[in-house]
Order: structure tokens, then sequence, then C-alpha cells
């Protein structure tokens, strides 16, 4: 038996690998999985595991208060030095483009590991845009043995940058696998019920009604890139919608950064159509975007999900790495300028040609095997 060690640190790569995990272990036993996590982000990491019913062998539990990418990347660094020389994996396994995925790479790289690279290839050739994922990850696809690639378009990037063809696999992404099951899991009666008490008793908030004249529209915002000026402009869009707008409730899951929660807080606390909650584990938060109407978004994740769920996305970024579905029509990228915020906004809440062309675009990102393909690949290999 093959030993596969598997590291992530945050909550986006958990629930990115979690359908692998569970393929590795329903599978023929081909492979020893060992889980370690980096605990990059602690208390969100925490919630997918307990979600998906993963328990680490090894948890360096780096978080700590005011962090910056220098104590992540040493301390992962050193730290998964020695799990790897106690484990002596045949193969690493990483996700995305974290600075736990590229510190992990690095590691498995100095110990000459072969490494697996799961969502590989997305880029916005902006080396601060997103900061620091675009360099994590065309560092890591220098270092990458194997590439599994969620698109045609992530698999030319790498083509291009001359990566040979033989090491690239297009698989779908992941993350449309863990949706599903999530979605499946939410679908009957007595699981909608209690996630509406949950958000009612929690913060007072009902969800719309099929019948109702009101749209929910769910918020999400956290990129290094947007601090500042950028998470301003985005929080006085916001306040000109919910002041325009008194048909719409405005949820906004706040992340715990203090660059994040200053200017949500300062401009938009005490707007009675808008809900500043605290973050959300992932069920309820799917849960939430099943619920919504439109998503407005920095997240990179987001982009992936919302289109298998109809929900038309508005990306308050100036690039992205997933193109494809701005290509499909599901997508639109509005920047962090006020304006184009608001305007595109209430294009989506006034015009049904506009969000009917958006919302029933096919969604490019995966049909949920992306998992299975991945496992079928090593064990090829191996």
């Amino acid at each position: 038996m093959r030993k596969l060690l598997i590291v992530f640190g945050t909550r986006p790569e958990a629930i990115k690998l979690a359908p692998v995990i569970h393929k590795l272990r329903s599978g023929n036993g081909h492979w020893n999985s060992v889980v370690c996590v980096t605990a990059q982000h602690r208390q969100m990491l925490d919630q997918v595991l307990k979600i998906f019913k993963i328990s680490p062998q090894h948890d360096l539990d780096l978080m700590k208060k005011n962090q910056d990418l220098f104590d992540i990347t040493s301390g992962a660094l050193s730290g998964l030095r020695d799990i790897m020389l106690e484990e002596k994996p045949d193969l690493i396994m990483v996700q995305g483009d974290t600075t736990t995925a590229f510190a992990a790479g690095l590691a498995a790289y100095y110990l000459k590991i072969p490494i697996a690279h799961v969502e590989a290839g997305l880029r916005t050739y902006d080396k601060y845009s997103p900061f620091p994922e675009e360099m994590n990850r065309h560092l890591l696809s220098v270092l990458t043995d194997y590439h599994f690639a969620p698109t045609e378009w992530s698999k030319s990037n790498l083509k291009k940058e001359g990566i040979q063809e033989e090491r690239i696999w297009v698989t779908g992404n992941t993350v449309i696998d863990a949706l599903f099951y999530t979605v499946n899991r939410q679908n009957d009666r007595e699981n909608t019920d209690r996630f509406q008490s949950f958000f009612r008793e929690r913060w007072n908030i009902d969800m719309p009604g099929k019948s109702s004249s009101e749209k929910l529209l769910l918020v999400t915002g956290h990129r290094r890139e947007n601090f500042g000026e950028g998470f301003k402009n985005i929080c006085s869009a916001l306040k000109e919608i919910a002041q325009v707008r008194k048909d719409v409730r405005i949820i906004y899951p706040v992340h715990l950064n203090p660059n994040v929660q200053k200017p949500v807080n300062e401009i938009l606390k005490g707007i009675p159509n808008i809900y500043l909650i605290d973050p959300l584990e992932y069920e309820p938060f799917i849960f939430l975007m099943n619920q919504s109407y439109l998503i407005l978004t920095d997240s990179g994740g987001v982009q992936e999900e919302a289109p298998s769920l109809g929900k038309p996305v508005l990306v308050m970024r100036t690039t992205t790495e997933r193109p494809e579905g701005i290509e499909a029509g599901i997508v639109k990228l509005v920047g962090t300028d006020k304006e184009a915020i608001v305007k595109n906004t209430l294009n989506l809440l006034d015009d049904p040609s506009i969000y009917d062309k958006m919302s029933k675009a096919i969604n490019p990102y995966g049909d949920g095997r992306a998992a299975e393909r991945i496992v079928e690949i090593i064990d090829s290999i191996y």
C-alpha cells in the first residue's frame, strides 16, 4: 500500500479536498491516506473537518494573533519537514493557492517527494492580484509533478508555461463535488426547517419565501488586495443599494480580519436591511447561497459554487483567475468601483432578461465527479 500525505490549512482547501479524502477512504485500499493540517485558519477549518468527518493525523496548529505571511510560511515549512520525515510518504497532495499549499510543495521538493496539485493552472498573470495567491500557485506549479486542472483553460495556462501535457489532467473542480454532497443533505424538509430556525433565532433573519417580493443578496469579502480603499468602496456601494432598494435584504457574513471588520462596521452597521453576521460554517453558508437571489463576492470558491445553484455572481475584484465563468455568462467582474457595483446589482434586480441569462448558463467548473477522476489517475500512476 502506498502512502499519500494530504496537506491543507484553510477552510476552502478542506472543502475541496474532502471529496478526495472520502473517495480514497471508500475505495480499494490502494492508498494509506494521512491528513495533515497546518491550521492556517483555525476556527473556520475546524468547522469543515467536523462536517466532513475528517480527523487529521497531524495538526501544526499554526494560527496565532496578528500572524503574517512570514509566520505562516516559516512555521508550515519547518513543521512539515518533521512530519514528512516521520511519515515518509510516496506522494504529497495539496490544493489551490494558499501559503500552506506552497509551503507544503516546497517542503516536499526539498525532500524529493512527488507532488500532486489539485486545482492547478489558475492564473491572473498579475503577481499582486490576488495576493499572495497568484505567486503561490505559479511557484507551486514549478514544483508539482502531477497537475489536476479544473478546466481546459487552466490546462492551457500550464502548457503555455512549459508543463508537459502528459503531466496535466482536466478533472473538473472538487468544490462542485462538495457542493452537491452538501445540497443533497439539505434537500429534506427537516434540514430546511433547521437552517431557517438557525438564522431566525441567531440573527432574527427570516428567509424570503418563493412568493415574496423581497430579494436576498448575499455578500462575502476578505481579499487582501481589497483592504483599505477597496473595502470602503464596496461598503459604500452596499449602503446605497440598501437605501434605494427597500425590497432587498443584504446578508454579509463578515470575515474576522480587522481590515475587513473595521470598514464594514463603520459604514454598514445600523442599516435596517443589512445584516452583518458572524462568519458561517460551511453548511449554513451553502443554505444561504441557495436561498439568495444573487451574490456579490471577492471569493474564488463562490464563483465556482454559485452557478451550480443558478445564482448570478458579481465579482468585486479587478481580476479573476476563473475567466471561464465570465465567458459562460454566469459571472461578471465589477471590481471595487462603487458605481459599477451599484449599477450591475440594480440591473440584475430590475431586468429579468439579464438575470435569466446569467442564472441559466451552464456551469463550466464541474459535474461532481472530480474527486473520482483524481483518485483514478493517481491509482494509474502508482
